[in-house]
C-alpha cells in the first residue's frame, strides 16, 4: 500500500516536472512551423489603417493569415460589423482569440482556428490581411493570386509581394512600433486581385460607326497587360483593377479607349472612339485553347 502510494506520488511529480519540457517542445515545434516569423503584436492604429485601406464593411469576410492574438478580425467584427476568420499555428493564441471573441459577444462573426496558412481555404474571403516576413509573403503569393476572386482585397503590414505592385500604399509615423521592433513607422499595402485575362479574345464593337470584329491577344503580369490585335495594332495603356479593365488601341485620329468589366470568359463595356467620334459598345468572348 505504501509502496503504491509512493510510486503514484513519484509518477505525479515526474509528470509535473515534465510539463515545462513538454511546453518547451511544443513551443519549439510551433516556432519551427512559424516560417512567417515570430508572433509580433500589431498596434491598434495599424489595424485600423489596414481595415480602412481595405475598405472593410458589413458585407465582407476577412481572413487574417497568421492572426496572432486575433486583433484584426476582432476589430473588423466589432467595429465594422464584418465577419472573419483568423488562421494561426499557435493553439494558445487561437484559444486566447476565441475567448476574446466570446467576451466581446462577437463569436458568431469572429472565429479562429489552428491551421497552416498554406492549407487555409481562401475562397470565401473578400479581404485577406497579413503581417508576415518577406519569404512567407512570396511563398503565399501564388496561393493568394489564384484562390481569391477578382476584386478581393489583400492588405499587408510592412511587407509586400515584390514585383506584384500594390494598387495603393500608405506610410506614416507609428511611435508605438518602436518599442516592438525598433522602427517608429508603418507601411500598409493594398492589392486588388485582378481578373485572369491572358489569352485570346474575340471582340465585337457595335454602334457609333461601322461594326468591327477582331481577335485580341492579351498577356498578363498581375494587373499589368499588353498584347496585340489581329490587325497588328499593339495594346497600350492597359490596366486591370479587380474585374475592371481598361486598354487602348490605335484608331484614326488617336486612340480608341476601351473601358469594361471582365466576368469569367466574357467582357463588355464602352469604347471611346478616337478623334471624338462618339462612344460605341464592345463585347468579347475568350477563345478556348
Amino acid at each position: 500500500m505504501i509502496r503504491r502510494h509512493c510510486w503514484n506520488r513519484r509518477r505525479v511529480l515526474g509528470a509535473l516536472a515534465a510539463l515545462p519540457v513538454a511546453r518547451l517542445a511544443a513551443a519549439a515545434d510551433i516556432d519551427a512551423k512559424r516560417t512567417g516569423g515570430p508572433y509580433v503584436p500589431t498596434p491598434q492604429v495599424v489595424v485600423d489603417e489596414m481595415l480602412r485601406l481595405g475598405r472593410v464593411g458589413p458585407e465582407d469576410f476577412v481572413i487574417d493569415l497568421g492572426s496572432g492574438d486575433g486583433v484584426i478580425v476582432l476589430t473588423a467584427a466589432q467595429k465594422l460589423k464584418a465577419r472573419g476568420m483568423g488562421v494561426e499555428i499557435d493553439p494558445e493564441l487561437v484559444l486566447l482569440a476565441n475567448n476574446e471573441a466570446k467576451r466581446r459577444g462577437i463569436a458568431d462573426r469572429a472565429v479562429f482556428q489552428v491551421q497552416d496558412v498554406f492549407k487555409a481555404d481562401l475562397g470565401k474571403a473578400t479581404v485577406v490581411t497579413l503581417y508576415l516576413l518577406p519569404g512567407m509573403m512570396m511563398n503565399l503569393r501564388p496561393k493568394i493570386y489564384s484562390e481569391l476572386r477578382p476584386g478581393a482585397r489583400v492588405v499587408s503590414h510592412d511587407y509586400h509581394f515584390d514585383d506584384w505592385q500594390p494598387d495603393d500604399q500608405y506610410t506614416w509615423d507609428v511611435p508605438e512600433k518602436e518599442a516592438i521592433n525598433g522602427v517608429p513607422r508603418a507601411t500598409v499595402y493594398l492589392w486588388i486581385v485582378p481578373a485572369k485575362v491572358a489569352g485570346r479574345w474575340q471582340v465585337k464593337v457595335t454602334g457609333s460607326g461601322a461594326a468591327e470584329e477582331y481577335e485580341l491577344t492579351l498577356r498578363q503580369r498581375f494587373q499589368e497587360l499588353d498584347g496585340t490585335d489581329s490587325r497588328g495594332a499593339r495594346v497600350i495603356a492597359a490596366r486591370l483593377r479587380g474585374g475592371d479593365i481598361m486598354f487602348s488601341l490605335p484608331g484614326s485620329g488617336g486612340r480608341n479607349i476601351y473601358r469594361g468589366r471582365v466576368t469569367g470568359d466574357a467582357m463588355e463595356g464602352a469604347v471611346e472612339r478616337a478623334g471624338g467620334k462618339g462612344t460605341a459598345r464592345f463585347s468579347a468572348t475568350r477563345v478556348k485553347p
